[in-house]
């Protein structure tokens, strides 16, 4: 290399992350070290700073080689280091820092937060920041921000939150087009309102009785996990949906006209069946339905699902092209009058492809007639697939159940797959 010229040394140079890498780099030769000033991005990995020779500490080590670049972009920092350290290096980059992903590690440490300044306070001098990631967040108290003009992402995991500082970290994020907090616990009721807001997946650990109110008129896709009561009122954009609840219920549901949405995923132990009902009301244009919840009932008795008219079903959901169907809605489309309305001409124009579980030989007539209707009138099926999970067979209608399956299957060889 010591032919090329210095303009292609430092472009090959430039594409270096890793510290360690930098690191050694940096005692090849003076013309490699002056080099490295045109680095973009810095990574720290967890262990950086194992077994380290030198006086130094480890947000010293991070200054230096900070203070040698001139247009860092990037900077992550999975190794532990100080608040001090953290205002250090900021001080340094923050004029052109653009992207931030740090491992806290003080979920559990309160006396982080009375630390003044705390990291997450010293994060407000990023001023110019277009995306910001957190690991092993404690935020107990709301953060000393002013406003991040250039936020587009904000991605926080593993973290314990209080509402009051949850609602403050946002409100000094107005221009949001990408938000995830994934694993949060300690949230009770969270209100989102983020005008340029499309892309939110919401993970709150804990009971599952939280509550959510979104106000964000543009979101496309919105995942949900552990929240007992949503309501999102500005709908006309959002085009992936999936709610789950897999420690508690899911009480209640309040979207609006859900005409633009193309995906549904419903998942979960136990919903109350006005939910599950309204929700399949509202999205009646979507193309992929993934339905796993295995009871409904409104209070503490698990109810199964009440009968599902098979007809009224389809016809409602005209665009359906894939559906994932599992435990108590595929019980519920088996029951006796399922298919009393099943007439001539009947079609399910657009399906293409089925999943069921099965998980019971229970009503194994209705069921066989129904994994038939399916074959029927789905004109345009192209794949079935039957699984069969942890059905218990110490019943003889359990081999002859799984015997019509396998017949209905070599009937159907190009299109059945049984799991």
């Amino acid at each position: 290399m010591d032919s090329l010229p210095d303009a292609i040394i430092q472009y090959i140079l430039s594409d270096l992350s890793n510290a360690r890498d930098v690191a050694a780099c940096n005692c090849v030769s003076k013309r490699w070290r002056e080099s490295l000033t045109y680095l973009r991005s810095l990574y720290f990995p967890r262990n950086s700073f194992d077994s380290r020779p030198g006086s130094y500490s480890s947000d010293t080590v991070v200054w230096k080689m900070l203070s040698a670049t001139a247009c860092l972009e990037e900077l992550v920092v999975y190794s532990p280091f100080t608040s001090a350290g953290l205002a250090s290096w900021l001080s340094l980059v923050h004029s052109s820092l653009k992207d931030l992903e740090l491992r806290m590690d003080n979920v559990m440490d309160y006396q982080a937060c009375l630390d003044s300044p705390s990291k997450l306070d010293c994060i407000a001098a990023g001023k110019k920041l277009k995306s910001l990631k957190l690991w092993g967040v404690l935020m107990a108290n709301p953060p000393k921000w002013d406003v991040f003009e250039n936020l587009l992402c904000l991605e926080i995991v593993g973290a314990r939150l209080e509402d009051p500082a949850l609602s403050a970290a946002l409100g000094a994020c107005p221009n949001l087009t990408n938000l995830l907090l994934l694993g949060c616990e300690g949230v009770r009721s969270v209100s989102i309102e983020l005008p340029y807001l499309e892309h939110c997946k919401l993970d709150f650990y804990g009971s599952g009785n939280c509550s959510l109110s979104l106000t964000c008129p543009k979101i496309e896709l919105l995942e949900v996990q552990g929240c007992s009561w949503i309501r999102v009122r500005e709908t006309t954009c959002l085009r992936n949906l999936s709610i789950a609840n897999n420690a508690g219920r899911v009480y209640m549901v309040d979207f609006g006209k859900l005409s633009a949405l193309e995906s549904l995923s419903m998942r979960g132990v136990q919903w109350c069946w006005d939910a599950i009902s309204k929700m399949l009301e509202w999205s009646n244009e979507v193309k992929h339905l993934y339905m796993k919840v295995e009871f409904t009932g409104d209070l503490e008795a698990l109810l199964p699902f009440p009968e599902v008219d098979f007809v009224e079903f389809f016809n409602s959901h005209p665009k359906l092209q894939k559906f994932d169907v599992h435990g108590a809605m595929f019980a519920a489309l088996c029951q006796k009058n399922s298919l009393k309305n099943v007439e001539p001409g009947f079609v399910i124009p657009c399906l293409e492809e089925v999943v069921v579980q099965v998980r019971s030989p229970l009503n194994a007539e209705q069921k066989m007639n129904t994994l038939e209707s399916l074959l029927k009138y789905g004109k345009s099926l192209k794949k079935m697939v039957i699984r069969i999970l942890q059905m218990k067979s110490s019943h003889s209608s359990t081999d002859e159940f799984f015997d019509e399956i396998c017949r209905l299957r070599f009937m159907n060889r190009k299109i059945i797959r049984i799991e």
